[in-house]
């Protein structure tokens, strides 16, 4: 007990005399006890500056409406379950004027044939059906739509098509209108004179026992959208590319869409002229989203029928074009009633704007004459 006692009052002479002997320095000075928390660590803590937090978007909501799982805009809430049509229609420039198209909310252009030069189609896919009142003239059908239209669970509108067709009427999943819609004398052949008019679709679809509302194959929404107060901006993507210009490679029509920075819209031209509908004003057929697919075809026959390989797909080339920028995407679809999923090149889901949305299936004979400028 004096042993441990004798050190005790030694090692607090000790102390004493160090603290004594470095009073002298200012800037040496111990810190006294007060400066130091009981238990705290005494080593200097240097805070991380904070990250800026992320602007919370606060969703915009309208009663008796709801956003249009096609385009993300503002419709009707009554149209929520009311499955879409697939309209084909016919591209001939004795066709033209085409009436309705800008009521579709995405319009497909493709190859018909690998004859007549190459000559292409539309098959426009509309929600609100029932406010038709001139659309078309409408043509015939192709398998290559019959593989496409299951993605929306659309009833598919059209006047017949090639023998080619038969296996794909089979499906359960495909349902189709076909043929004895209104005839309009417009002075043309018989070929460009058969319309979807007013209130047709409603009486065709009650008489072919289809349900207006999505059924059970339908494979939920087709599109990831970004907000309307958070748009898609492509310039951030570090492979983007400017694009004001869609030159695309369909030589019989010489489709294009132009940049049109006041409306962030691309028009559609075609023929060396706008494509305007006279059923809606005369505006020009315009989209916020442009999706190309490089695609490989069959040819069946002599006559040109033809199908696009879209199924069993993956990691095909393709772009996606929005606000005058492009990016290059792959896409890939697995069944006729699996979406077509468009992916950037980091393999992120792309994010659509709101708005129509233009998809043209180019064949990859051609892919190398895409001007994107």
């Amino acid at each position: 007990m004096k042993k441990k006692t004798l050190l005790l009052i030694l090692s607090v002479a000790l102390v004493g005399s160090l603290l004594g002997g470095c009073s002298g320095k200012e800037d040496d000075v111990a810190p006294t006890v007060t400066d130091i928390s009981e238990g705290e660590d005494t080593e200097e803590e240097t805070e991380e500056p904070e990250e800026p937090a992320e602007e919370e978007i606060v969703e915009e909501t309208r009663e008796g409406m709801y956003r249009s799982e096609l385009t993300n805009e503002w419709i009707d809430e009554a149209l929520q379950n009311q499955r879409p049509i697939a309209v084909m229609v016919d591209n001939e420039k004795t066709a033209l004027l085409h009436y309705g198209l800008t009521q579709a909310d995405i319009v497909y252009e493709m190859m018909n044939s690998t004859a007549n030069g190459e000559i292409t189609r539309f098959m426009a896919v509309v929600k609100d059906w029932d406010k038709i009142t001139q659309f078309g003239s409408i043509r015939s059908v192709r398998p290559t739509n019959f593989m496409i239209a299951p993605e929306y669970n659309a009833v598919v509108v059209h006047d017949g098509g090639p023998f080619y067709i038969d296996p794909y009427l089979k499906n359960p999943w495909v349902d189709h209108l076909s043929g004895g819609f209104a005839r309009i004398q417009n002075g043309k052949p018989r070929e460009f004179t058969e319309y979807v008019t007013t209130g047709e679709i409603a009486k065709r679809m009650e008489s072919a026992g289809y349900s207006t509302e999505y059924n059970e194959y339908y494979p939920g929404p087709h599109w990831q959208f970004a907000s309307e107060a958070k748009p898609v901006d492509l310039s951030e993507a570090s492979d983007s590319i400017d694009c004001t210009l869609v030159d695309l490679p369909f030589e019989h029509n010489g489709s294009q869409l132009d940049y049109d920075a006041e409306s962030n819209t691309y028009l559609y031209s075609e023929y060396n002229m706008k494509h305007t509908d006279p059923a809606n004003d005369n505006k020009q057929l315009a989209f916020t989203n442009v999706l190309l697919q490089n695609a490989t075809h069959t040819k069946y026959d002599s006559n040109g029928y033809m199908q696009f390989n879209i199924l069993e797909q993956s990691g095909r080339s393709g772009y996606y074009i929005t606000g005058g920028k492009a990016i290059p995407v792959t896409w890939s679809k697995g069944h006729d009633m699996d979406p077509t999923r468009f992916y950037d090149m980091e393999g992120n889901l792309i994010t659509l704007n709101t708005g129509k949305t233009y998809i043209g299936l180019i064949s990859d004979t051609r892919w190398s004459e895409l001007v994107l400028e």
